[in-house]
C-alpha cells in the first residue's frame, strides 16, 4: 500500500507539468523552420496499423505518430507525461484511476474526442479476444465516464503497471464511430478495414501507403502539443517512409541526399558514418536485447525430432556463443552482452556480465549428457541483406561448429519471416526486442508466461514461470515483486533463448534534419523534427 501511495504522489505532480513547460522541453533553442516532407528510409514496411491487435515493431514504433494515448512516456521512457489527459490520480486504495480529459482535443478527420471514444477504446484494449496487449490492462473492471471531462478506471485489483500502461500503443484512443462503420462482421475484420485509413490524434495522419513500398504522412491539423513559436506542432509537412531492405542501399541513399534519414544503420558502418561531416550519426539510448529465438517443441513443423527441446542443448548452445565476439565483429564494440532475458535498463532486471561466459568444453559436456555428443544440424532464419543478422549467424555458425552442430543460415523477407515465426516453422530466427512501458511485465509476460503466444511462439512452457508472473501482475510489495522476477529470470536461462547482447538504436540523419528522437521505449517521436534551412 506504501509504493501505491507513493506512485500516486509522483504521479499527480507529474500531471501539475504545464502544457507549455512540456512544449519547452521538446523544443528546439531557436525557433524552428516549418514545412517540407522528410524522407526517411525503414528496414520493412509495417503490417497493420491497428493499435490493439498488431505485434511487431514495424507498426509499433510508426503507431505513436497517428494515435494519442491518454499519458505519454517521457523522452527518457522512465516516466509518464500529459497526453490526451492532463491529469490523472490514483485513489488511496489503489482500486481506482480518475482522469481528466483534455479540452478541445480532436481527431485527424476534425471530429471531438469524447470520453465516450475514451471508454470504447479503453474496454477494446482490455478485452483478452482482443490481441495480446490486453494483459496490460487485465486489471480494468469497467470504464466509467463521470463526466464528459472525467473518465475513471475502476481496477479489478491494484496494479503496479497500470498508469504506465496507459502510454502503451494499444490503449490508443481511436473514433468510435469510425471503426464501428468499417466493414466487417468481427472486430478483427473491422480493425483491418480501419488500419488501412486510421484516424487517430497524432500528429499525423496516413495519406497513402504502397505496401512494400512507401507509406506518406501527412501532418494533422487538429495536433494539441505546441511548438516553440507557439503553435501546432509538428513542424514538418510529411514524411514520406520508404522501404529498403538493403541496408547498405539504405545507407547509400542517405549518403547521397536521397533519404533524409534512415534507421536500423549496421554498427559496423557507424565510425565511417559518424566521420562524415554531412551525416549526424545518433545512437539512442535502448531497451533492446539481441537474441535468438529457439523453438523449443518436441516436433518441428515437418514431424521430424527436434533437438532444441533439450534444456541441455539449450544450454550447451549458450555456453559455446562466445558473446563478447559477436559484439566485437557485429556491433564493433557498441553493445554489452545480455546479462537476462530483459535489458539492464528494465525495471526489476537481475544480472551482471555476461548471463553465458563463454565455456566450450562445458558446452561439449551438455551436448554429451544430452545424447547429441555427435552434434546435428538446424536453420536459422535471418532477414535477406541485413548485414548485422548475417554476421551474427555467421560467427554462431562457426563456434558451434567445435561442439559438432551445424547451422544453416537461411535468408527470407521480413513478410517470410514473420508468417513461418507464427506458423511456428522454425527452427530458430534471430530477433530482437524493445520495451514498450517502463516495468518489466511486458516482456515477461512476451517472453515467458507461455498463455501470450506461447513464450514468443517458442513453444516453451514452464508452470512456476507462470504462475509467478500472475502473481506480479498484483503484486504490491516492491520487495515481493521484485523477487518474483528475479525467480522468472533464472527459469528462463534454460528456456527458448541464445542471449547475445544490448545495443542503442542507430540512426543516421543529414545535417539539416534536427529535433528527431528515438526514446528508449522504441517510438521513433517525429512530432519536433524539423528541417533546418
Amino acid at each position: 500500500m506504501k509504493s501505491i501511495v507513493r506512485f500516486a504522489a509522483a504521479t499527480t505532480l507529474m500531471a501539475g507539468i504545464s502544457l507549455a513547460a512540456m512544449a519547452a522541453s521538446l523544443a528546439p533553442a531557436a525557433a524552428a523552420p516549418r514545412g517540407g516532407t522528410l524522407v526517411y528510409g525503414r528496414y520493412a514496411d509495417s503490417l497493420f496499423l491497428d493499435p490493439v491487435l498488431n505485434d511487431a515493431n514495424v507498426d509499433i514504433w510508426i503507431l505513436s505518430n497517428l494515435y494519442d494515448t491518454l499519458l505519454l512516456p517521457t523522452d527518457d521512457g522512465k516516466d509518464v507525461q500529459p497526453g490526451l489527459a492532463t491529469a490523472w490520480s490514483l485513489s488511496p486504495d489503489g482500486k481506482a484511476v480518475t482522469l481528466t480529459l483534455r479540452e478541445g482535443a480532436k481527431f485527424s478527420d476534425g471530429s471531438p474526442i469524447t470520453a465516450d471514444d475514451v471508454k470504447w477504446s479503453l474496454d477494446r484494449a482490455r478485452d483478452p479476444k482482443n490481441g495480446i496487449w490486453s494483459f496490460l490492462v487485465a486489471s480494468v473492471g469497467s470504464v466509467d465516464i463521470k463526466d464528459p471531462k472525467t473518465v475513471v478506471l475502476n481496477l479489478k485489483n491494484p496494479d503496479p503497471a497500470i498508469i504506465h500502461a496507459l502510454t502503451v500503443f494499444n490503449t490508443a484512443i481511436l473514433p468510435e464511430k469510425v471503426f464501428e462503420a468499417q466493414p466487417g462482421a468481427t472486430d478483427a475484420d473491422k480493425a483491418k478495414a480501419f488500419g488501412e485509413h486510421p484516424v487517430g490524434s497524432g500528429a499525423f495522419m496516413l495519406q497513402s501507403w504502397s505496401h512494400g513500398s512507401e507509406m506518406t504522412l501527412v501532418k494533422n491539423p487538429y495536433y494539441w502539443r505546441m511548438g516553440d513559436d507557439g503553435k501546432p506542432l509538428p513542424y514538418l509537412d510529411g514524411i514520406k517512409f520508404e522501404v529498403i531492405p538493403d541496408d547498405a542501399t539504405r545507407i547509400l541513399k542517405v549518403q547521397s541526399g536521397e533519404l533524409d534519414a534512415s534507421e536500423f544503420v549496421p554498427f559496423s558502418r557507424v565510425e565511417e558514418l559518424k566521420a562524415d561531416d554531412k551525416l549526424n550519426m545518433e545512437l539512442f539510448p535502448s531497451t533492446k536485447v539481441t537474441y535468438g529465438n529457439l523453438n523449443v517443441r518436441p516436433k518441428l513443423k515437418n514431424g521430424s525430432d527436434n533437438p532444441l527441446s533439450s534444456e541441455k542443448v539449450r544450454l550447451a548452445l549458450n555456453y559455446a556463443a562466445d558473446k563478447d565476439a559477436i559484439i566485437a565483429i557485429v556491433t564493433h564494440g557498441v553493445g554489452t552482452p545480455m546479462s537476462s532475458f530483459m535489458s539492464a535498463a528494465t525495471p526489476l532486471h537481475v544480472g551482471q556480465g555476461t548471463w553465458f561466459p563463454v565455456d566450450v568444453d562445458k558446452a561439449k559436456e551438455l551436448m554429451k549428457e544430452a545424447g547429441f555428443e555427435k552434434g546435428f544440424s538446424f536453420s536459422c532464419l535471418v532477414i535477406a541483406g541485413n548485414v548485422d543478422e548475417i554476421g551474427i549467424a555467421t560467427a554462431l555458425q562457426q563456434m558451434w561448429a567445435p561442439i559438432g552442430v551445424t547451422l544453416n543460415i537461411e535468408q527470407v523477407d521480413n513478410a517470410t519471416l514473420e508468417s513461418r515465426y507464427r506458423d511456428g516453422d522454425f527452427s530458430m530466427r534471430l530477433g530482437y526486442w524493445t520495451d514498450d512501458i517502463a516495468d518489466p511485465n511486458e516482456i515477461t509476460s512476451y517472453f515467458a508466461y507461455s498463455p501470450t503466444i506461447e513464450s514468443q511462439h517458442s513453444g516453451w512452457k514452464n508452470e512456476e514461470a507462470d504462475k509467478l508472473f500472475e502473481q506480479s501482475q498484483q503484486e504490491l510489495d516492491p520487495k515481493k515483486r521484485a523477487d518474483e522476477y528475479a525467480r522468472i529470470q533464472e527459469l528462463y536461462k534454460s528456456g527458448p533463448i541464445i542471449a547475445l547482447y544490448e545495443a542503442p538504436y542507430p540512426v543516421v540523419l543529414k545535417k539539416d534534419v534536427k529535433g528527431f528522437l528515438q526514446i528508449p521505449l522504441g517510438n521513433n517521436i517525429f512530432s519536433g523534427t524539423y528541417i533546418q534551412k
